[in-house]
């Protein structure tokens, strides 16, 4: 037996969710998923496994091969996915081949499913070490949750607050047979380091130094949830005209370690990459203390916040629309920009009823108004819409054969354009930026 006890609430998903169980072979999840397979009534919609190939070490094809025979005993269907490990992105094979690993997971997921993946207490207690090393707050602190979101689905860790001892005697017990990737114990790892070297010694003198470190990985989880519901609310408050901005005043009103969770917060929804350690003090001072028309921004992996007036923008930087890009347009199906945006006209099909030019902005542009008589200077008017300038790096031009200007994007339409579109019950629309 293992003293592994599903909420009611986490059974009452088992009830009607698929479950898939991440299985490497290891002796973890070889004893998770015969556990999950020998328990009567746990899984009532179906159980079945996932093995990642990562493709790495010489012995892998056998370690898929001793996956399949596994699973053909427990009669569990058993999906191999290969993956691609980059070996030259700075962050080492480790984490490199975790983060190949989880985007497997996510993708394999479908609606509703439940992945189980084998951590336990021990694993935890490491967690919590490592993030504590690394100067983490409780976010980082609370470590591995044992129920979270994942992908279309949910992620499961059933045996979190279960020793290693305790699984070792369960397989045991059940004639288990599994899997030791001699990887694990190289202690260039840091991981490895601690549970080799550092945890053994502590536990010497601290018998139960495992059960301190996840006891309060367990007490930092609780308290980061009541910080995160008040960062939602606060990051709701500062939210702009849309989901990238962020209103300067509403930041500096608040204090500053809830300034530096909302910033955070507000990131991690865009999907941009986490804020180097330095990029709250970065944006403390580059961007917040900034005067208002100064051009301040600050940039990382891929990432980057541009100050412009009262407002944050945060976005992955775009290469702009070649100054040289001309496309002919009739407005009857969407067209895909060079820098990934798209221009429609909608309804889809309406059409124009003739063919118009779509360009880049190249400079000296001028458009007349609805209401004017005369042209004005579609820099002047774009300044005056507080237009960003980088948003108009992207801005596509839409013209007539005589180069006449009728539209810049959506945000400003010229006077024949909108006769136009209003006699044939169309709208403009640009998407500046891929989904």
């Amino acid at each position: 037996m293992l003293s592994a006890h599903p909420s009611d609430a986490i059974l009452q998903w088992l009830r009607r969710a698929p479950l898939v169980v991440g299985f490497s072979g290891g002796l973890d999840s070889t004893v998770l998923l015969h556990w999950l397979a020998a328990t009567t009534g746990l899984c009532p919609a179906g159980l079945r496994a996932l093995h990642v190939h990562h493709g790495l070490h010489p012995d892998a094809e056998r370690w898929a091969a001793h996956c399949e025979a596994a699973c053909r005993r427990l009669g569990v269907p058993l999906r191999v996915v290969r993956v691609s490990v980059p070996r030259d992105d700075g962050e080492g094979p480790e984490a490199a081949a975790r983060r190949a690993r989880h985007a497997a997971f996510e993708a394999e997921l479908a609606e509703g499913e439940v992945l189980a993946l084998a951590h336990h207490r021990d694993d935890q207690a490491e967690t919590f070490l490592l993030r504590a090393l690394r100067g983490s707050g409780v976010d980082g602190l609370g470590a591995m949750r044992a129920w979270r979101r994942c992908g279309r689905g949910w992620l499961w860790r059933p045996l979190l607050a279960t020793p290693r001892a305790e699984l070792l005697a369960y397989a045991r017990t059940h004639g288990l047979d599994w899997l030791e990737d001699p990887a694990n114990a190289d202690t260039a790892f840091d991981r490895n380091f601690l549970r080799h070297r550092v945890l053994p010694l502590l536990r010497e003198r601290w018998p139960h130094a495992d059960a301190g470190f996840a006891r309060s990985a367990a007490l930092s989880a609780e308290a980061a949830t009541l910080l995160e519901d008040a960062d939602a609310a606060a990051l709701a408050a500062a939210t702009a005209d849309a989901p990238d901005t962020l209103s300067v005043p509403a930041l500096c009103a608040l204090p500053p370690a809830r300034r530096a969770r909302v910033l955070r917060r507000w990131i991690a929804s865009l999907a941009l990459p986490p804020l180097p350690a330095r990029g709250i003090e970065r944006i403390e001072e580059d961007l917040l203390q900034a005067r208002p028309d100064a051009a301040a921004s600050f940039a990382w992996d891929g990432a980057r916040i541009r100050r412009w007036r009262a407002l944050l923008h945060a976005e992955r930087p775009r290469p702009p629309l070649p100054r040289d890009w001309d496309a002919a347009w009739d407005g009857c199906a969407p067209l895909l920009l060079p820098d990934g945006g798209l221009l429609r006209l909608l309804p889809e099909g309406a059409g124009f009823g003739c063919t118009l030019r779509a360009r880049a902005r190249r400079g000296g542009e001028r458009i007349v108004l609805p209401g004017r008589r005369h042209s004005h200077a579609l820099k002047h008017v774009l300044q005056e819409r507080r237009v960003p300038p980088w948003l108009r790096e992207h801005l596509p031009l839409l013209c007539a054969d005589d180069g006449t200007v009728l539209a810049a994007g959506d945000l400003v339409l010229s006077a024949a354009l909108v006769e136009r579109l209003r006699g044939a019950g169309a709208r403009l629309a640009w998407r500046p930026r891929p989904d």
